[in-house]
């Protein structure tokens, strides 16, 4: 048996395929329910309930899209170019730890401060990822090793500061750093909930790579540069520019993510502010196929699981670890329809 490229995927193929994967997920899903002890149904009921069945839960699910949705654009726009970053993790804890700085000890007002607290995240998380680009193209050196250690190496550095110099002083032992200006923070978009608006800053990024990704040259280069990197280089394109400044737009959008967890809901910096934002940001990014305006819809489904899981494990008393074999199920199951939409099975 062999795999046969497919030249033009018909409709029924490219959309009922990931349909169908979607829909084992449910039976997975299903499945699980019951080895709990849980009516299956019911279950399902419950973790649509917990993430969309009210104002409140509706507003919760696309607070916890938002840094998803950062890491889910940052892991595309790399991956399309097949630039396999792995640290976004990292690049979101350097934007937390420059919003921080800037907010805390430059003291300027509110207005002048947030944009620079932006920018200066952006700038970090793109540094982060320099470096390990500039080892691939330099020096051949595998991006996936050095992004994946420098999550471990950041986090480390991180909480080196938070028990050193940046540990506030009122912090009750607790190692965080000195709490944002109230008017250095990103406004709620609803008064009294947590939804802030970091969401609106998540969709206009989405929107701006969408247009970099399509309707630009330097879009055009990072396609080409995925597609087949001799051939790119061959043609003239300059692979190694294109790389960086796909590491540098990947970076910075990472970044993004910790700002806005900062500035928009935390307040402050501590080590968790992070469960696992970057990681879980190429989970986004491969359901969603790359495609950033996806991103934004698959980063809801699975921000959705998330806080339908918690809800549901508290009405049902159902492990929440089953919301990450859900979304395990549902990458694996997207991965397969990808590939069955690209490739046909060929007997001999």
């Amino acid at each position: 048996m062999r795999l046969e490229p497919i030249a033009n995927p018909g409709l029924a193929r490219s959309a009922g395929l990931p349909a169908a994967a979607i829909a084992l997920t449910v039976v997975v899903a299903s499945l699980l329910a019951l080895l709990a002890g849980a009516d299956p149904l019911a279950t399902l009921g419950l973790i649509l309930k917990g993430a969309a069945g009210s104002k409140f839960a509706l507003l919760e699910t696309l607070n916890r899209a938002t840094p998803l949705i950062f890491t889910g654009l940052a892991v595309a726009v790399a991956f399309r170019a097949k630039l396999w970053n792995i640290g976004a993790e990292a690049q979101l804890y350097a934007g937390a730890l420059l919003t921080v700085l800037v907010g805390t000890q430059l003291g300027l007002p509110g207005p002048v401060a947030l944009p620079l607290m932006a920018l200066a995240a952006i700038l970090a998380g793109a540094l982060t990822l320099l470096g390990p680009v500039l080892l691939k193209t330099r020096l051949g050196v595998d991006e996936v090793v050095t992004t994946l250690l420098l999550n471990f190496i950041m986090l480390l550095f991180i909480s080196m500061l938070l028990e050193g110099p940046l540990k506030d002083p009122l912090g009750m032992g607790w190692p965080k750093s000195e709490a944002l200006p109230r008017d250095a923070r990103l406004p709620r978009i609803v008064d009294g909930l947590r939804l802030h608006w970091g969401f609106g800053l998540a969709l206009i990024c989405a929107l701006g790579t969408w247009v970099i990704q399509t309707r630009t040259t330097l879009g055009y280069e990072i396609r080409a540069t995925g597609l087949n990197l001799q051939g790119a280089r061959f043609a003239g394109i300059p692979v190694n520019a294109v790389m960086v400044k796909t590491a540098l737009i990947s970076g910075g959008l990472a970044a993004l993510a910790g700002f806005s967890e900062v500035a928009g809901l935390k307040g402050n910096l501590t080590l968790d502010i992070s469960p696992g934002f970057g990681y879980t940001g190429i989970i986004v990014a491969m359901l969603a196929m790359l495609n950033p305006l996806g991103v934004v819809v698959s980063a809801i489904f699975v921000a959705g699981i998330f806080v339908g899981a918690d809800s549901m494990s508290r009405a049902a008393e159902v492990p929440t670890y089953i919301a990450d074999i859900l979304l395990a199920t549902a990458l694996l199951f997207m991965v397969l329809a990808i590939m069955l939409t690209r490739f046909r099975v060929v007997r001999g």
